[in-house]
C-alpha cells in the first residue's frame, strides 16, 4: 500500500501532541490514506508529519529505511511501516464502527481480499497511471485488466452497499483509496462505464465527512518543527472537492 526521534520529542510547545505516536504521511498516497482513515475513525491521536516524497526527512528514513509512507512510530519506539499493519494496530486499540467485524465474512476473508487486491490490482493501476515508469507499458491494456479485476472484486456491491454487508468495513476503506486513484486517472472514462454499484460506492465515500477530514492539506514537515495533531482538524464548509 514505511531513530533518533526521542530527543526531538522532549521539548514540545503543545502538550496535546507531546508523547503521542508520530505518523509520517503524504496526503495523496493511497497507502497513507489507509493509515489516516484508521487513525481517524479509532480516534488515535498522533503527531502527523507531512512528507514530500522527493525530499524525505532523515528522521523518517532512520526509522524506516525503505522510505515509503506511512510510517507510524508508537510510544515504545516500535515502527509500523506497512499501511495495513497501521490500520490493524489502530483499530485493535479502538474500533467504534466495527471495521474489523463485518456483517458477512470475517477478518481473515477481508485480509485475503486486501492482499489479493494489492498484488493484482495495484500493479495494473501503476502501469495505467504511470506508463512512462515501465518498459513497454501499455496504459490502455493495463486499465482494461484493472477494470476486469475490479468488476470481479466489487461483485458483492450488487447485493449490499458495502463489500461485506450493509456496514462499511476494513475491506472497503483499504480498497477505496486505490479505486479513487484509478477513477481519477481518467474520470471521464471511469464515469462512462456501466458499473453503477462501484460508482455509487466510491462517490458515497468520497462525499463522506470521514474522507474530507483526512484530506486536509498540511505544509511539509521540516526537522525541528512541531508536527500537527491528527485527528484534530475541522474541515471548512467551503472546501472544494479534491481530484488529485
Amino acid at each position: 500500500m514505511n531513530c533518533t526521534l526521542a530527543q526531538s520529542c522532549q521539548t514540545k510547545k503543545s502538550m496535546t501532541i507531546d508523547r503521542q505516536p508520530i505518523l509520517y504521511s503524504f496526503r495523496r498516497c493511497p497507502y497513507a490514506m489507509r493509515a489516516r482513515l484508521a487513525l481517524k475513525v479509532s480516534e488515535t491521536h498522533c503527531e502527523l508529519r507531512e512528507v514530500v516524497l522527493r525530499d524525505k526527512p532523515a528522521e523518517m528514513l532512520a526509522a524506516s529505511p525503505k522510505g515509503t509512507v506511512p510510517v507510524l512510530i508508537v510510544l515504545d519506539n516500535e515502527v509500523i511501516d506497512e499501511s495495513l499493519d497501521v490500520m490493524l494496530w489502530a483499530l485493535r486499540q479502538r474500533d467504534p464502527n466495527g471495521w474489523l467485524t463485518p456483517e458477512s465474512g470475517n477478518l481473515q476473508k477481508m485480509l485475503s481480499l486486501i492482499e489479493d487486491f494489492d498484488a493484482v490490482f495495484k500493479p495494473q493501476l501503476d502501469h495505467y497511471k504511470y506508463p512512462n515508469r515501465f518498459d513497454n507499458a501499455n496504459a490502455e491494456e493495463a486499465r482494461d485488466k484493472a477494470a476486469t479485476y475490479l468488476r470481479g472484486v466489487m461483485a458483492p456491491l450488487r447485493n449490499s452497499p458495502y463489500l461485506f454487508g450493509y456496514q462499511m468495513s476494513l475491506a472497503d476503506v483499504a480498497l477505496i483509496p486505490f479505486v479513487r486513484q484509478f477513477a481519477n486517472t481518467d474520470r471521464q472514462w471511469f464515469d462512462a462505464q456501466s458499473w453503477p454499484e462501484i460508482q455509487r460506492w466510491l462517490s458515497s465515500f468520497l462525499d463522506s465527512q470521514l474522507f474530507q477530514d483526512i484530506m486536509h492539506k498540511y505544509p511539509q514537515w521540516q526537522t525541528g518543527e512541531q508536527g500537527v495533531e491528527f485527528p484534530g482538524w475541522k474541515p471548512s464548509s467551503n472546501r472544494t472537492p479534491d481530484q488529485t
